[in-house]
């Protein structure tokens, strides 16, 4: 999954390695607790099935199970939003990228930070509580900046994936350690950024490092003792598939199967360091029990030669039982990319029309090539695809040693950034990216655990780059109302029962749009990039609207380290 200024970094700490085989450790790490505990009741499993119905709380990072990020809460409307003020502003600890979706519970609010920070923060008035600071491992290698992006509440205890690729239980009062697990091993390039999602007393968590050559997965762990439960790895040990020549619109992408073919007879099939990270959170089916999640880019990222076959399950949307890790069906979207635009924004469950018109239950995706994709729950096929968000041109020219320009570049699109949907009008909200570059092959042996992107991609001198916000009808594909932003979009968006849309921009803009037709009605300058998904909640009787400003390491915007939360006067 990278980008036109890929980052990649080893950290080295004081630290000694945590030794021993992968599983739960007993750890002695401490929070440094500011104004006692946090008042908050244990968070039932039947509180996070219902998350969608809560007007107080905002107790996933995306809002429920289904990942709608639409939140009933309507106090905030169309007709008051012009009133919108500064709450409160909480400053973390750390400048840097800040990409935190924060969840609220009973007026404790948890965020996060890079480096694998943790905050509880008063969510009425932003007084800190406690921080945890995660003690980091020898070495730590990870692509795109040091991000996390959020944690999760069962019972008792919060639950962080961190940097170093360990899994975390603090107390959810005090910060304090509980357990924590190791997930896989840094110095072969796996990380963790993604928040982990909770359910039936299973944490479950994929993995970063599609740019390491790492074998990609998703894990479940005993959310009590941290023990390992299973794994589905995202890339079998067949991973050849069909030879497929066409993209999931129909259109070429003037592959050389035959050649594929002889290199497969020659190497045998690269499943082992094949990438196909998972960078976002998976959907929960609590009706079917099943998860529905995207796997990223195939390793290395531009040189093709050295991986034939599809690269199953790579730039796919998955489907596994959530018992026990069972695979049940996938769609790929590319085969054998080579342009990293991989699957990383986290798919929706929603009721949509299918091919007969029929409602049924649906999974949607927003994709890097600009496109939002409608599937059938049941089986993962393919109903229909919007119209494209974004220019495309060139599709689908393979990369040269000169460099050959295609669009989108690979940052999408739409990014890892989470949409939203409204589903009283049956649209969904994404925020896209327009970067052209240019894409370069180089072909390079396994480096180890290193940056292995077999070549580069460039951003286009002298050629403009922009974004946009985007309102598509799901069950139609047509795009109803588009709004042009001077940068690229990369963070996320909130829709809310006010009719209202909230998202940012990385030169500090954060603002409230009319979700039917994209009119703005509110903006703040919050002085720096505004790239993480909103949230809101209610505290008192009064709703906020929270969300932070600390840029973007992945596209280089303005960094800083605010919360910043808005209400009503």
């Amino acid at each position: 999954m990278n980008r036109y200024s890929i980052l990649c970094a080893t950290f080295v700490g004081l630290a000694g390695c945590l030794t021993g085989p992968i599983g739960a450790q007993e750890v002695k790490q401490e929070a440094r607790s500011v104004s006692g505990q946090a008042t908050i009741s244990p968070v039932t499993q039947q509180q996070l099935d219902s998350a969608d119905k809560s007007v107080n709380n905002f107790l996933l990072t995306n809002g429920n199970y289904a990942q709608t990020r639409f939140h009933p809460a309507r106090q905030i409307g169309r007709d008051n939003v012009k009133g919108l003020r500064v709450a409160w502003i909480f400053q973390t600890d750390v400048k840097e990228s800040l990409e935190t979706s924060p969840i609220v519970i009973d007026g404790v609010m948890y965020v996060t930070t890079s480096f694998s920070h943790v905050y509880a923060l008063d969510a009425k008035t932003g007084a800190e509580i406690w921080h945890y600071k995660h003690k980091m491992g020898p070495v730590t290698t990870y692509c795109c900046g040091p991000n996390n992006r959020g944690v999760q509440i069962l019972g008792d205890l919060v639950y962080l994936a961190t940097l170093d690729s360990k899994l975390v239980a603090l107390k959810a009062k005090t910060g304090d350690v509980v357990w924590q697990s190791d997930i896989a091993d840094p110095e072969l390039g796996y990380s963790e950024t993604m928040a982990p999602t909770v359910i039936k007393d299973k944490v479950l968590i994929g993995t970063n490092g599609g740019e390491y050559g790492i074998r990609g997965f998703v894990k479940a762990y005993d959310a009590k003792t941290g023990k390992l439960l299973w794994t589905f790895l995202t890339i079998p040990e067949n991973s050849v598939g069909v030879w497929a020549t066409k993209d999931a619109t129909g259109r070429d992408m003037h592959r050389n199967i035959q050649a594929e073919k002889d290199q497969l007879a020659k190497t045998g099939d690269p499943f082992e360091k094949l990438g196909g990270g998972v960078w976002q959170n998976p959907a929960v089916d609590l009706a079917t029990n099943r998860l529905y999640f995207v796997v990223g880019n195939p390793s290395p990222d531009l040189d093709g030669s050295m991986r034939p076959g599809d690269n199953l399950y790579t730039n796919s949307l998955v489907s596994v039982d959530l018992d026990t890790g069972k695979y049940l069906c996938h769609f790929q979207y590319i085969a054998h990319d080579v342009w990293d635009l991989d699957a990383a924004s986290p798919p929706v469950l929603l009721d949509v029309k299918g091919k007969d018109g029929k409602t049924i239950p649906g999974v949607i995706h927003a994709g890097k090539t600009g496109h939002i994709y409608v599937h059938d729950r049941k089986d993962c096929s393919l109903i229909r695809f919007s119209e494209a968000m974004v220019a495309q041109e060139n599709m689908w020219t393979l990369p040269t040693k000169e460099g050959a320009r295609m669009l989108p570049g690979a940052n999408g699109g739409v990014e890892w950034s989470p949409i939203a949907i409204d589903p009283s009008q049956s649209l969904a909200y994404a925020i896209n990216l327009h970067q052209p570059m240019t894409y370069q092959v180089e072909s390079t042996p396994y480096p180890n655990g290193k940056l292995w992107l077999g070549g580069a991609f460039k951003v286009i001198p002298g050629e403009a780059q922009s974004g946009n916000i985007t309102a598509v009808d799901y069950n139609t594909g047509k795009i109803k109302w588009q709004v042009k932003t001077p940068e690229p979009m990369i963070g996320g968006i909130l829709a809310t029962a006010g009719g209202l849309v909230f998202t940012g921009e990385g030169n500090g803009k954060f603002a409230a749009y009319n979700s039917s037709n994209g009119k703005e009605l509110w903006s703040f300058r919050a002085g720096a990039g505004v790239n993480a998904p909103p949230s809101t909640y209610m505290v008192g009787g009064k709703q906020y609207i929270v969300v932070g400003a600390g840029g973007n390491t992945q596209i280089d915007f303005r960094r800083g380290n605010n919360i910043i939360a808005f209400s009503l006067n």
